[in-house]
């Protein structure tokens, strides 16, 4: 197995004052225990944009998605800092369940209610507060066009989420997520469990949706990152070895181990 250096990476920094910044980290750390699973991950995530991260598996992309809306506070140790609007959300005295109304979460395996599509959507806008039928009904539309899944699904809005097909499911996960009107989207390889013509309607959707949200993806398909996302982050053994534009990145890399990673020439 190949080798590569781990001190030898390039990171791609974005002038703050000319670009808007939808999220970022400083020197995160992940620890499971004794095992250090993230090193120092400083990154900077554009605003309105799509950026997806790349790597073989166990290279710590999920684990540090994870991190960018407290889902690994339970079960490992998370150092240094992340920033959405200029506030520290790793912070200690920070409120999880508020700031996750902020940065929205869709998981690898679509995971719905076993309520009905409506109720899939109203349920968590019931439990954050909103009592008013015709604001949630309006957020249910919204939302659910937002997720490119109004137009199948508008007149069955009482049939169960579990009767969907698999990309319907992910794609109405998708528009619980943007129901709480979040500014950060974060998705774990959103379409691993779907077919062709699902992934090609999920991805229409997601680049329709970086007009109005940040958009951070975890993608074990380095063709889904070439086609939708507009920055790429390359993982290798828990660190960040390279971010760029995703153009530079798959046809000009600056590192040795993401250009064997892109030509299948890795590990």
């Amino acid at each position: 197995m190949k080798t590569y250096s781990l001190t030898d990476n390039y990171v791609h920094k974005f002038d703050s004052e000319k670009i808007d910044i939808g999220l970022s980290t400083e020197n995160l750390q992940v620890f499971y225990g004794e095992n250090h699973a993230i090193f120092d991950g400083t990154l900077q995530f554009r605003k309105n944009s799509i950026t997806a991260m790349i790597g073989a598996s166990g290279s710590g992309k999920s684990t540090f998605l994870r991190c960018l809306n407290r889902m690994n506070d339970d079960i490992a140790t998370v150092e240094g800092k992340i920033f959405y609007q200029d506030l520290d959300i790793n912070a200690p005295e920070i409120n999880v369940y508020e700031m996750r109304k902020h940065v929205g979460m869709v998981f690898q395996r679509p995971n719905p209610f076993a309520k009905s599509i409506f109720k899939n959507i109203a349920y968590p806008l019931q439990k954050s507060g909103i009592k008013d039928k015709k604001i949630i009904a309006e957020r249910v539309e919204k939302s659910l066009r937002q997720a490119a899944l109004w137009d199948e699904v508008k007149d069955d809005l009482n049939r169960s989420a579990l009767a969907l097909s698999g990309g319907q499911q992910q794609r109405l996960c998708i528009a619980r997520a943007l129901a709480m009107d979040p500014d950060v989207l974060l998705l774990d390889e959103p379409a691993s469990a779907l077919d062709p013509i699902s992934t090609g309607k999920l991805e229409q959707a997601l680049q329709e949706l970086q007009q109005h949200y940040t958009i951070i993806m975890v993608t074990h398909s380095m063709q889904q990152a070439s086609r939708i996302s507009d920055y790429t982050a390359f993982f290798h053994m828990g660190h960040i070895l390279e971010f760029d534009r995703t153009e530079h990145i798959f046809t000009r890399p600056r590192i040795q181990a993401t250009e064997d990673y892109i030509s299948g020439n890795f590990g």
